[in-house]
């Protein structure tokens, strides 16, 4: 299979695209051909069957995250999809990091530890939503990077003497996002990435290494695009969301439509790609709009 990137491509108003709100930002997405049937159902845990030729199969079970680099991108999209769907207003929300003082490694704890956590922020700072992704370190702990979303202008949050007695287990760190028009992308943007000088003390992260350079708080680092994705044991869940949390909102129009619903936002990211294989071609446009910039 072959994929190509396509410059200068054209969209006719009369081809039929799927409109992706997600609060600031409006995602639209055209594909040549698409596939409304399912192709395989399953059996069991371990077998499926495709319903083109009959045939019973087994299921690849990957030992680790970099083995499906689709699912990543997949848990990573939906992670970016809900942030931006629920954060319009970024006054309204703190970013917080929460670390653990041990090597703590155990995912089962990781959850229950936070789960406490939001119990005794709540009653000590009333009601909010909140988005949490957890994320592995190269030593193996593990920690946390929560949005808390309140109703209004997010109050003060001392970490000190508030934030760091309640998690209880570490150190935690504050952040705002006010400057930031897409928090979606700023903040999923590193998740699969790994710094540089935390990679190589890593033994399991072996191979070729493309190296991409971040401004991270006004400094310039260095990271291994996808270190990160090697350390996620299969079926764990990367993010978790309060009930409160909004979905996305999509719908299917005519281009000529959807124009007119992003006719005030800025297009901020295009992609066209090419598909080919013996037997299947297809070609692909992404493009992003962002309704508060000029």
């Amino acid at each position: 299979m072959a994929i190509k990137k396509i410059e200068d491509f054209e969209l006719p108003s009369d081809a039929f695209v799927r409109v992706k709100e997600m609060g600031n930002i409006i995602e639209l997405m055209y594909m040549e051909r698409s596939n409304s049937e399912c192709v395989i159902k399953k059996l069991d845990k371990d077998h499926y069957c495709d319903m083109r030729t009959g045939e019973v199969k087994e299921y690849v079970h990957n030992e680790n995250r970099a083995s499906d680099l689709n699912s990543v991108r997949c848990s990573l999209t939906r992670l970016r999809d809900y942030i931006n769907t629920n954060i319009t207003n970024p006054t309204y929300c703190k970013w917080i990091t929460l670390t653990y003082a041990e090597n703590m490694t155990d995912t089962t704890r990781l959850y229950d530890d936070f789960r406490k956590f939001i119990q005794r922020a709540k009653y000590k700072l009333g009601k909010f939503e909140y988005i949490v992704a957890m994320e592995p370190q190269g030593r193996g702990a593990w920690h946390g990077h929560l949005l808390m979303i309140f109703d209004k202008k997010a109050p003060y949050i001392d970490n000190n003497t508030l934030l760091q007695p309640i998690w209880g287990h570490g150190f935690t760190k504050t952040k705002k996002v006010d400057n930031i028009d897409n928090v979606g992308a700023y903040l999923t943007a590193y998740m699969a990435d790994m710094e540089l000088s935390e990679a190589i003390h890593n033994d399991t992260l072996t191979g070729n290494m493309e190296i991409t350079e971040k401004d991270v708080d006004g400094i310039k680092k260095k990271f291994v695009k996808g270190a990160r994705m090697a350390l996620y044991p299969t079926g764990f869940n990367l993010y978790r969301v309060s009930r409160g949390i909004k979905k996305p909102k999509i719908d299917y129009m005519y281009e000529e439509n959807a124009q007119k619903k992003v006719s005030s936002a800025k297009l901020t990211f295009e992609k066209t790609i090419e598909i080919e294989s013996n037997d299947f071609s297809n070609t692909i446009n992404y493009r992003q709009y962002n309704k508060i910039r000029r």
